[in-house]
């Protein structure tokens, strides 16, 4: 028995650890970008938090899209239909089109409303007229890099779809390097280049876009007998009709819950933002800090989500149970030593940035509040990837999504608008909401109602 559950957590910690290196890599990368523009200033610094959150929006509806189409891919893949994986590519870039012409065309003509619906509180220590400018500059360049981002995204949910994981991931460390490389250059005028400040840094991250999705699209052409769905992908536009209403059906669902969820969050920072910009910095260097450290949950949701659909497809119903209870325990464990870090690190980390003492205070506050909420949000986490697991995708709607519009937002708004609590104060309690979602999720996980095999339910 000991030696069978060691073998089951080595299992888990072999697809968890390469993920969790991945998502470490760009974390970092990302860290270090974000520390560069704040040795500029904190306007710079809160102009590119604030734009690098009205794209976060764009990035999960990508994301969510793409996704939906992906289930039909690796099912097309699996029957050793290459014809089906060349519609559902199709299908990925058609959706992707649509979706890069929305977001042009917001984010060009509604760039200044959008801005500036994170510059309406007190000013704090910094100039709202100048975080609006830099953060306008810095999303003009900014558009230049969704074309890129959105090609690779059709791209390597492609080729992850069909079991090729390694190339996607030289790609993005390859990206990473030149992100990085480019930020130290333009950001501060290195070997002879301007001095761009968050210019450069939008410059940079358009490269490293471009880069990475090069690298995908010339390996995927010229590996076309590994990749046999790229040959006459380009041919046609043909997707068949029934396939097209299959796909919007099965795929809408993760659509929504994904806009849902990031138009939440980005209501909710909006929300904080009304105290004041000291409030958006802190926000921003305590997210920095925070989503690396959070590599640990989310490297063990897609690790649960692989396992516990590896386990339904095969129907080992007997034991997936308790194999989704252990990987909730195992979850937790981890995040409880990465809580612990995080929080040694809670006042060190803001003493790098080239800002206000008010601003290091919130953000110390911020971060420690997330480092004692993480095993919470691991369960949550694990939860939510358990149920999605059995095809549940209504139920981890209104598990993730729902809840977010229905309690932290309104508990944020009401909050910030009738209370005088501080903002760790607020940021506290709706982060409290996840001991209510823990409960819930812990109550569907043990009914067992995603408990199926999905692939024999839509049969």
């Amino acid at each position: 028995m000991k030696s069978e559950t060691l073998r089951f957590y080595k299992r888990t910690m072999m697809v968890a650890v390469p993920i969790m290196i991945q998502n470490g890599i760009t974390n970092f990368v990302g860290m270090l970008d974000n520390i560069m523009v704040g040795q500029v200033g904190t306007d710079q610094m809160s102009a590119v938090a604030i734009v690098g959150q009205l794209l976060f929006v764009w990035y999960l509806m990508i994301f969510g899209a793409l996704a939906g189409i992906g289930i039909f891919t690796a099912q097309f893949y699996g029957k050793g239909d290459h014809d089906g994986v060349r519609y559902t590519f199709r299908l990925q870039i058609f959706v992707g089109l649509i979706l890069l012409a929305v977001g042009v065309v917001i984010f060009h003509f509604a760039d200044t409303p959008l801005i500036s619906l994170y510059l309406r509180g007190e000013s704090g220590s910094g100039d709202a007229a100048a975080t609006l400018a830099y953060g306008k500059e810095y999303l003009a360049a900014m558009l230049w890099g969704l074309l890129p981002f959105m090609v690779t995204q059709v791209y390597s949910s492609t080729v992850r779809s069909t079991g090729e994981t390694f190339v996607p991931m030289i790609a993005s460390v390859v990206a990473v390097g030149v992100n990085l490389c480019g930020n130290y250059i333009l950001i501060f005028g290195r070997l002879g280049a301007p001095c761009l400040g968050v210019v450069g840094a939008a410059i940079a991250t358009v490269i490293s876009r471009f880069v990475e999705s090069a690298i995908l699209v010339i390996w995927t052409h010229r590996a076309s007998e590994r990749n046999r769905f790229i040959v006459g992908a380009f041919r046609s536009v043909y997707v068949p009709r029934a396939l097209l209403i299959n796909c919007i059906k099965k795929g809408m669902p993760l659509l929504i819950n994904e806009t849902l969820w990031s138009c939440g969050m980005a209501t909710l920072n909006q929300t904080y933002s009304l105290r004041g910009l000291d409030v958006v910095a802190g926000l921003n260097i305590s997210t920095t800090i925070s989503n690396l450290f959070n590599i640990a949950f989310f490297a063990m949701g897609s690790a649960i989500a692989i396992i516990i659909g590896q386990e339904l497809g095969r129907k080992h119903f007997a034991t997936v149970r308790r194999d989704a209870e252990r990987l909730s325990f195992f979850s937790v464990g981890i995040c409880v030593l990465f809580g612990i870090g995080l929080f040694a690190i809670s006042e060190a980390f803001p003493g790098i940035y080239k800002t206000s003492d008010e601003v290091r205070r919130i953000a110390t506050g911020l971060i420690r509040i997330c480092a004692l909420c993480m095993p919470l949000y691991a369960y949550t986490n694990a939860a939510y990837f358990i149920i999605r697991s059995g095809g549940r995708t209504l139920l981890t709607m209104v598990f993730d999504s729902v809840m977010l519009w229905v309690l932290s937002v309104p508990l944020a708004y009401m909050m910030v608008h009738y209370t005088q609590f501080d903002i760790l104060r607020i940021f506290f309690a709706v982060q409290l909401v996840d001991a209510l979602k823990s409960v819930l999720g812990f109550i569907m996980v043990r009914k067992e109602i995603w408990i199926r095999d999905i692939t024999e339910y839509e049969g």
